[in-house]
C-alpha cells in the first residue's frame, strides 16, 4: 500500500488541485492511503474533511518580511514546524510527499529531504512561489501549470482540475444552463466574473456596458462575487447572480469570458476552449500577467490591463469582437490548443516518476 502525503493549503489555488490529485490517486488505488498536510487556518480545514480525507494540520510560520519579533522567533518556529512533519512521514510511514505551494509546503519538503521521501511538486502559477522554488532544487519530479515557469528540472503538466471540468461537455449541457440562467441557448453569452470576492472594475464596467453589449445581439451573464457595489441594470439579455453554484452550468454556455487570470481561471477555459478577456488583478507580484501569457500568444485571449478595463475600451475594441462571430470562434480554437483537461492524470505520473514507477506519461519539459 502506497502513502500519500499531499501539503498545501491556504487558498482555493492550492487546495483545489491538490484534492484533484488526491481523489484521481484514491479513484486509481483505493488501497492507498492519501492524507493532507495543511493548517487549522486555510481554506483545506473546511474542504479536506468535507471530501472525505484526513488533515494533518502544523503551525502556520509565514516567512517573516521585515525585522521585528515575529522574525526573531521564526527560526524556532520553523524547526518545530519540520520536526513536526518529519513525525507525520515517520507514523505514517509516507512513501512520498507531493506539495503544492504555500506555507506548509516548504517544511513538507525539508522534513521529507532529511527523512529520504522523494518529493513531487505542482506549480499552479507561471510565476512560481517560495515554497516551490526552493522544494524545486532537490524534488524528484516537478510539474507545471505554464510552459515557461521557471522551476529547476519542471515538466510541463497543465492544471489539475475538478473532474465536472474535466469531463464537462459544453454542448450537450447548453440547453440546461440556459434555462439554470434564465438565457437564450440560440443567442451567444458572454460571461464575466472576477471570482469569489468580485472584482471592482470588471463589476463595474460590465455594468456600464451592458446595454451596448446585449445591443450587439449578446447576452451578458454576470457573477459580481461578494460586496460586488453594482446594482442589477434589469436589462433584457442580463442576468446578474452573486455566486454560481454550478459553474459547470456557467463555463458551458459561454461563449466568450471575462475574468481577472488566476491560474485556475485561465487552465479551466483554456481547457475548455472559452476564448477570453482578461483582467489581471493589478495588485501582488505580477503573476496573473504571466499565467495568461501562454493563452493569449496562441491567440486565444486578450490581455488588458485593469486601468483601461473601461466602456471605452468596450466600444473601441470588446463590441466589433462580439460582432465577429468567425473571429470569437477562431480563440476559442485556439485557447483549447493551450489548455490541458488531462492536467490531474500528468501529474499524477510525475508522482509516479518521483516513486521510481513511471516515465512522465508524455508530460514535456517546461
Amino acid at each position: 500500500m502506497t502513502v500519500y502525503l499531499l501539503a498545501g493549503g491556504g487558498t482555493a489555488g492550492h487546495v483545489n488541485p491538490l484534492l484533484a490529485v488526491a481523489d484521481r490517486l484514491r479513484e486509481r488505488d483505493a488501497r492507498a492511503e492519501v492524507l493532507v498536510l495543511g493548517t487549522a487556518e486555510g481554506l483545506e480545514a473546511r474542504l479536506v474533511p468535507a471530501r472525505g480525507y484526513e488533515l494533518l494540520t502544523i503551525a502556520k510560520v509565514p516567512f517573516p518580511r521585515r525585522p521585528n519579533r515575529a522574525a526573531a522567533a521564526f527560526p524556532a518556529r520553523f524547526r518545530r514546524s519540520i520536526d513536526d512533519v518529519r513525525r507525520i512521514i515517520a507514523e505514517h510511514g509516507v512513501d512520498v510527499v507531493v506539495g503544492f505551494g504555500g506555507y506548509v509546503s516548504t517544511p513538507a519538503y525539508l522534513a521529507a529531504q532529511r527523512a529520504g521521501v522523494p518529493v513531487a511538486i505542482h506549480e499552479a502559477n507561471a510565476k512560481p512561489g517560495l515554497a516551490n522554488r526552493l522544494g524545486a532544487r532537490w524534488a524528484k519530479a516537478v510539474g507545471v501549470a505554464f510552459e515557461g515557469t521557471p522551476l529547476r528540472g519542471a515538466r510541463l503538466v497543465g492544471m489539475p482540475l475538478r473532474r465536472e471540468i474535466e469531463t464537462l461537455d459544453r454542448a450537450a449541457l447548453r440547453t440546461d444552463a440556459a434555462a439554470f440562467f434564465d438565457l437564450d441557448p440560440a443567442r451567444p453569452v458572454l460571461l464575466a466574473t472576477g471570482g469569489s470576492l468580485g472584482a471592482r472594475r470588471i463589476n463595474g464596467t460590465m455594468v456600464d456596458s451592458a446595454v451596448a453589449i446585449t445591443a450587439a445581439g449578446w447576452q451578458l451573464l454576470h457573477i459580481t462575487g461578494a460586496n460586488s457595489g453594482v446594482a442589477d441594470p434589469g436589462i433584457d439579455g442580463y442576468r446578474m447572480v452573486a455566486y454560481a453554484d454550478r459553474m459547470d452550468l456557467a463555463l458551458a454556455i459561454a461563449d466568450l469570458a471575462v475574468s481577472r487570470a488566476g491560474a485556475a481561471t485561465v487552465s479551466e477555459l483554456a481547457a475548455l476552449g472559452i476564448p477570453a478577456i482578461y483582467v489581471p488583478y493589478p495588485v501582488g507580484n505580477g503573476e496573473q500577467r504571466f499565467n495568461a501569457a501562454g493563452v493569449v500568444q496562441a491567440g486565444g485571449g486578450i490581455l488588458v490591463e485593469d486601468a483601461k478595463f473601461l466602456p471605452a475600451w468596450i466600444d473601441a475594441q470588446l463590441l466589433p469582437l462580439l460582432r465577429d462571430h468567425a473571429r470569437v470562434e477562431s480563440m476559442g480554437e485556439a485557447a483549447a490548443s493551450a489548455g490541458f483537461r488531462d492536467g490531474t492524470d500528468r501529474m499524477v505520473a510525475l508522482v509516479d516518476v518521483a516513486l521510481g514507477g513511471g516515465a512522465g506519461d508524455g508530460s514535456q519539459g517546461a
